[in-house]
């Protein structure tokens, strides 16, 4: 049967995007639009947020994956825009402005190591990165690429082996599947590269 769904969120983990306003203070932006491949992750973002207007001003950011378990923090943030005024578009979706994003979610800010976004203490894997390229399709007038090299991950002990790898049996991302939270169920299997 063929259907024709309003959004295609099929499936991906969330994540707390960290940009760097103006002032030097943090902005959050919760995204589940994202791909890794190797050290490269590549982000999908509204063109008319706060983050890509951060991204465009200081290319440097931190992706932050929160655990299923943070799913009401998250969600705090999700009507929240970072944008004053907030843009029409967004009003009508029910946005409002908010600057202290850390303390309405009830998230800590932490200072990174490498880059000048805080990262978020809560959350198990956090990924300093720094902005490759940024691309405005011509297709859409809504949607950025934003093309991202990891060059500091910093992961909580609790999801970790004792080799120092993430722990696939303890790591439990949130994931946004058509517009709701789940969190992992058991495990299947593994590939046969898998070193853990």
């Amino acid at each position: 049967m063929q259907i024709k769904p309003k959004i295609l969120y099929y499936g991906t983990p969330v994540l707390l995007l960290s940009t760097l306003n103006e002032d030097g203070s943090t902005n959050i932006s919760p995204l589940s639009s994202s791909w890794a491949l190797g050290p490269y992750i590549i982000l999908g973002l509204g063109i008319g947020g706060k983050a890509f207007e951060n991204l465009n001003r200081n290319p440097e950011c931190v992706i932050n994956l929160p655990a299923q378990h943070l799913w009401e923090q998250v969600e705090k943030l999700a009507p929240l825009t970072g944008k004053h005024p907030v843009p029409e578009m967004k009003q009508r979706m029910g946005f409002r402005y908010c600057k202290a994003k850390f303390s309405e979610a009830g998230f800590t800010p932490q200072r990174s190591a490498v880059v000048r976004p805080e990262r978020i203490w809560e959350c198990p894997l956090q990924i300093e990165a720094r902005v490759k390229a940024i691309r405005v399709p011509s297709y859409s007038g809504e949607i950025v690429i934003v093309e991202t090299e990891s060059i500091c991950v910093h992961a909580s002990k609790e999801i970790l082996t004792s080799e120092g790898y993430i722990d696939p049996t303890k790591w439990k991302p949130l994931i946004y599947n058509f517009r709701h939270y789940f969190g992992l169920g058991l495990p299947m299997g593994k590939t046969f590269r898998a070193e853990v």
